[in-house]
């Protein structure tokens, strides 16, 4: 396959020659969205998920081949494996995530603690065991879009409680996977503040500029395969950041 590259907002891809068919998990917007056109316009074999008609539509439209995915239900998380069956993947990338800002400065409710941790630690812990097959395949990588939310070291605010909490218990996810999987890489890594629903518009950085400072940290880990790599947490920019 001839891979293309690209220049978004300033950020050079990687060319690649084997590294080739990456899965996002969570793709219908946003980052995820974003790393999905950006991945096929430089080449890639992109694999990505959503959960509604619209968000599969809009992947199919960009070129992506797709897969019906609601990572907050155990029903559906269930039947990835089937669907990816025979596949090989060299880097699968955990995308999903939720926040609820109604209850951003209070007391989580019984509904808003379930939808984010949810999304945001079941979905992984769920999804991410029926992927390590297919990553060990190619001794690829796995990385779960984490946020420096999530550092217990970082935390000066108990702003956005239920969010920091749900990115700390995804971080440990990472952590126990790695110490399970020595033969790939694992690892956390944050997109930085974005311009998303989630983000808000104040944000400093676009999808763009976030997607193609992740997919060149992302592509230099695959093709570094540097042990330093496995069980890290990373800053979209390569940057270590502290747990």
């Amino acid at each position: 396959m001839n891979h293309l590259t690209i220049r978004d907002e300033g950020v050079a891809p990687t060319k690649h020659k084997t590294m080739t068919t990456v899965l996002l998990i969570g793709a219908s917007r946003g980052i995820g969205f974003e790393l999905a056109r950006q991945y096929l316009a430089e080449g890639w074999r992109v694999i990505a998920t959503a959960r509604s008609d619209e968000g599969i539509a809009s992947l199919k439209a960009l070129g992506a081949q797709t897969l019906r995915l609601d990572v907050a239900n155990p029903a559906s998380n269930s039947g990835l494996s089937w669907q990816l069956d025979g596949e090989k993947v060299d880097l699968a990338i955990y995308v999903a995530g939720a926040m609820d800002r109604a209850s951003a400065s209070t007391l989580p409710t019984r509904d808003s603690f379930d939808a984010v941790m949810h999304t945001n630690v079941m979905g992984a812990m769920q999804v991410i065991p029926q992927i390590v097959p297919m990553v060990q395949e190619t001794r690829g990588v796995i990385a779960c879009i984490s946020s420096i939310m999530g550092s217990m070291q970082e935390t000066t605010s108990g702003n956005a409680a239920l969010y920091r909490v749900s990115k700390a218990a995804l971080n440990m996810v990472v952590r126990c996977t790695q110490a399970e999987q020595p033969d790939i890489t694992v690892l956390a890594i944050h997109p930085g503040w974005v311009q998303t629903d989630m983000g808000g518009s104040a944000a400093p950085l676009t999808t763009r500029q976030s997607a193609a400072s992740l997919r060149q940290t992302l592509n230099h880990v695959l093709e570094q395969r540097d042990p330093k790599h496995r069980g890290a947490f990373l800053n979209h920019d390569g940057s270590t950041l502290p747990w």
